[in-house]
């Protein structure tokens, strides 16, 4: 199943509180239960003014389909090809 990186502006989001951030984790859950298991939050990094949210879905119309139901902006969605680390200058 692809994997993707959405990238989220949302103004201001590297100062939310713990309560806020748990809220929006919430919604964002709840939105995925109603999608069904097709569609997985990994895990998201928090910025300054941006999210970065790492998901596992079918397509990318999914992911897009998440943002709009749970209300957050998906302003870029982009489909992982590979994945390196330091391990791959070992090969």
């Amino acid at each position: 199943m692809p994997k993707y990186v959405i990238e989220r502006e949302i103004n201001g989001i590297g100062k939310a509180t713990m309560a806020q951030l748990q809220g929006a984790s919430q919604k964002s859950c709840e939105v995925l239960k109603k999608l069904g298991p097709q569609i997985q939050w990994i895990q998201s990094y928090v910025t300054g003014d941006k999210l970065y949210c790492i998901y596992i879905a079918p397509n990318a119309e999914m992911v897009r389909e998440h943002a709009r139901l749970g209300g957050f902006p998906a302003n870029t969605v982009s489909e992982v090809h590979e994945i390196i680390d330091p391990t791959t200058a070992e090969a």
